[in-house]
């Protein structure tokens, strides 16, 4: 297993893959939801700015205007607090719910939507304290954890150089009045933010690629793993192949079983053979109710001797009746002559048989179209 873990340089299959994103294993990126998030709540400010400042003025307002009334008890005062509540939860609750929906957002993009409860079931492994220590010192952990310290040194370098740029900016606005100061301050606040914002983009599309090809190393198999997988795959391609010999098996026999119902067998003599019934009442054409090719040819004709069905020697017809002819299905159309001078030369044989009538003449030349029988049309290739 330790040779195995070392030697894991193939990539992953897409069975391995799709089985991880069962098991909750999916990319991705924090940074991508952190500028989604920090990227969405900053246009929400910018965009709703004004209006938040004058329902919080109103706000503040409501809440600083007392009377002796409110005064008088404990349960003004609360129901005050209760309606301030309310009114900050018609505020917060909306943006969270929109900062929710951009985090899922995020996710889904990085990769992809998938539903899983696997991560959530208990795994007692996670506690052996080994295993810990491998993942703490892994190569993904350090990787996540300098990614995290230079996107920490990035954001502060910013801050501090944006800070120290602005330093006048925010010492004139103590000397200024309150709404002049609010707006200097909201405008010099905004650059600061875009620039956030820009930061934090730039290291998403980074890390985006990143989580993505470290999920992919952490999935790479080794040679030991490919074959146990393909050994599995092909143990259920074993199961199916068994199931469709038993389908086919099954299928044999019940043809097997109507060829003593059958009208005629026609062959070409040993190759192929050809199992044909009509019921006028019934069918709306003859139908082929067994045929096969080689050993299973003759065990039609053994079968139709043993059951006193007549077999006949027509190689063309029985080469067009096996190539174009289904079971259970009636013949084609083509072959409705041809097919009606077997069954009426049938008819008269079993009629001679019973002393109803003379025995009937040599069968003469079918007509079988030259594009339905195989023998010719690879005759004709061939010259």
């Amino acid at each position: 297993m330790a040779e195995s873990a070392q030697n894991r340089q193939l990539p992953a299959s897409a069975r391995k893959i799709q089985k991880a994103r069962e098991d909750g294993q999916v990319a991705r990126s924090r940074d991508l939801s952190h500028f989604a998030a920090i990227a969405a709540g900053g246009a929400l400010l910018l965009a709703f700015a004004p209006a938040a400042m004058g329902w919080l003025r109103e706000l503040v307002a409501h809440g600083l205007s007392f009377d002796a009334k409110s005064l008088a008890g404990a349960a003004p005062m609360a129901d005050r607090l209760g309606d301030a509540t309310l009114r900050m939860l018609w505020i917060v609750l909306p943006t969270g719910a929109v900062l929710l929906l951009v985090a899922l957002a995020a996710g889904v993009l990085c990769g992809g939507w998938n539903w899983t409860t696997k991560p959530l079931m208990p795994n007692f492994t996670k506690l052996d304290p080994l295993a810990g220590l491998g993942r703490v010192f892994s190569r993904h952990q350090l990787g996540t954890t300098l990614k995290g310290c230079l996107l920490a040194l990035v954001l502060g370098g910013l801050a501090a150089l944006y800070l120290r740029s602005h330093t006048d900016t925010f010492a004139l606005a103590l000397s200024m009045p309150l709404p002049g100061a609010l707006a200097q301050t909201a405008a010099a606040i905004q650059g600061g933010l875009a620039l956030l914002v820009l930061a934090l983009a730039a290291f998403a599309l980074i890390d985006v690629p990143l989580q993505r090809k470290w999920l992919l190393d952490r999935l790479k198999m080794s040679h030991q793993e490919l074959k146990e997988e393909f050994r599995q795959l092909e143990g259920n391609l074993e199961v199916k192949s068994k199931m469709r010999a038993r389908m086919r098996e099954v299928v044999k026999r019940r043809m097997l079983a109507a060829v003593p119902k059958a009208d005629i067998v026609v062959m070409n003599p040993t190759h192929y053979a050809v199992a044909l019934k009509y019921d006028e009442a019934t069918m709306g054409a003859p139908r082929v109710v067994a045929k096969g090719a080689d050993l299973l040819a003759l065990r039609i004709r053994d079968i139709a001797q043993a059951s006193k069905v007549p077999v006949l020697r027509s190689p063309p017809l029985a080469r067009a009746l096996y190539a174009h002819a289904e079971i259970d299905q009636e013949v084609p159309a083509a072959l409705f002559a041809a097919v009606a001078q077997v069954l009426a030369w049938v008819y008269q044989l079993r009629a001679a048989m019973a002393g109803q009538g003379a025995m009937p003449a040599e069968l003469p030349a079918l007509s079988v179209p030259d594009e339905l029988d195989p023998h010719h049309t690879m005759q004709g290739a061939d010259a």
